[in-house]
C-alpha cells in the first residue's frame, strides 16, 4: 500500500511567485540592419542576438545582405527594468565560428518611466519623451517614446559599437500580463 505524500507546495505556487516578480513583457521588433559590416567575401549573413539578464533570443539569418530586413518580434519577460538590453549582430558561418558584427546596449529606463505615466486621455501620436544620442547610449539619432493607439512605443536606430560600420533599427512595445506585478 502506498503512503500518502504531503505536497511541499501547491501546484500553482511556483507560477504565482514568477508572476509576482514579473512586471510584464517587452516586445522588441528587430526591423532591419543598415550598412552592416562585410564579413564574408562581398557580403555577410547577419542575424541579431538580444540578451537581457539570463534571457537570450535571436532572429533568423538573412543570407548575403548587409542591409537585411528582419521585421521579427522577440519577446522578453521583464522583472528588473534596470537591466540593459544587449543586442549583438553576428555573421553566420557554416564551417567556422560566427563572426561578431558589432553590438549595442539599450537602456529601458526612459521607456519604463513613460509606461508608468497615466496616459489614457492623450491623443495618439503624442511624444512622451525624447532621448538624444550621446556617449552613454548607442543611439544614432534622436529616439522618441510615443503614445500611439493606446500603447507606449519607442523606435530606435542603434549605432553598433566595436565594428567599422552598421546600425540596427528596433522598436520597443510593452505587453501587460494579467496576474503580473505590473509597473
Amino acid at each position: 500500500m502506498e503512503s500518502p505524500r504531503t505536497p511541499t507546495s501547491s501546484p500553482g505556487s511556483a507560477k504565482k511567485s514568477l508572476m509576482d516578480s514579473l512586471l510584464g513583457l517587452l516586445r522588441i521588433r528587430v526591423k532591419r540592419g543598415v550598412n552592416l559590416a562585410v564579413r564574408d567575401v562581398r557580403s555577410s549573413d547577419p542575424y541579431v542576438v538580444v540578451k537581457m539578464g539570463k534571457q537570450k533570443l535571436k532572429t533568423r539569418v538573412i543570407r548575403k545582405d548587409v542591409n537585411p530586413v528582419w521585421n521579427e518580434d522577440l519577446t522578453l519577460s521583464v522583472a528588473d527594468p534596470n537591466l540593459p538590453i544587449k543586442l549583438t549582430v553576428y555573421d553566420h558561418d557554416t564551417f567556422s565560428m560566427d563572426d561578431k558584427m558589432g553590438d549595442a546596449e539599450v537602456d529601458l529606463k526612459p521607456f519604463v518611466e513613460a509606461l508608468r505615466m497615466k496616459l489614457d486621455s492623450l491623443p495618439s501620436g503624442t511624444i512622451l519623451t525624447r532621448i538624444q544620442p550621446c556617449r552613454s547610449n548607442c543611439l544614432a539619432e534622436e529616439s522618441c517614446v510615443i503614445w500611439n493607439d493606446g500603447k507606449v512605443m519607442q523606435d530606435m536606430c542603434l549605432r553598433l559599437r566595436n565594428v567599422e560600420c552598421g546600425e540596427v533599427e528596433i522598436q520597443l512595445g510593452w505587453i501587460e500580463l494579467p496576474g503580473s506585478r505590473g509597473l
